[in-house]
Formats: C-alpha cells, structure tokens, sequence
C-alpha cells in the first residue's frame, strides 16, 4: 500500500512540477513580448496631442460650422428623397457644395 501512495505522490509532484514548468515559461515568453512591445513603442515617436483652441470665438465658429453641416446634410436628405434620378441627384450635390461658401458669407458675416 505504502508503495503505492509513494507511485502516486511522485506523479502528483511530476505532474506539479511540469505544470509549473510550463507556467513558468508562459510566464517568461509574456514577459519578453512585453519588454519587446515596450522597446517597439520606445522607438515610434508618441503623436503630439492638438487641443482644441478655447475662447469664445473658437465656440462660435464650432457652432457656426455645425450649422452649416446640418443644412447641407439636411438639403441632401431632401434632395435624396425628393429627387428621383441619380443626375439630379448628383446636381444637387455639386450645386450645394458650390453654394456653402454663398450661404456660410450670408449668414455668419462678421461685418453686419
């Protein structure tokens, strides 16, 4: 009986110190993929972070473009579903973006 507690003992303890093996090696290889990516992004130069300008002008031209963004999206919406033929269609897109410097001149002038 003895002999056999001590067989399965030592497969445990086998059995234990291959599991540990093999832990350690994944351990070893996730270490050198981390060291390899850390000297990878070591040598890319880090993007330079651009903020956006503050102020009250800044503000009003952020809203001002978003207007005109949404006119023109919505006078291609309905355009879109107005408009039946792909030309016309087409004409609309190109007429409206013709147009936006004639409407951004119109609404926002800054001389009135």
């Amino acid at each position: 009986m003895s002999k056999e507690r001590a067989r399965r003992r030592a497969e445990r303890e086998a059995a234990a110190a291959k599991a540990a093996a093999e832990h350690a090696e994944r351990q070893a290889k996730e270490t050198r993929r981390r060291d390899r990516r850390r000297r990878l992004a070591a040598m890319v130069p880090r993007p330079v972070r651009v903020r956006r300008q503050g102020g009250e002008l800044a503000r009003k031209r952020r809203i001002q473009n978003r207007v005109v963004l949404g006119a023109f999206l919505a006078v291609q919406v309905v355009g879109w579903f107005l408009l039946a033929t792909w030309g016309a269609r087409l004409a609309l897109f190109a007429l409206s973006v013709f147009l936006v410097p004639v409407f951004v001149t119109l609404a926002f002038d800054r001389r009135r």
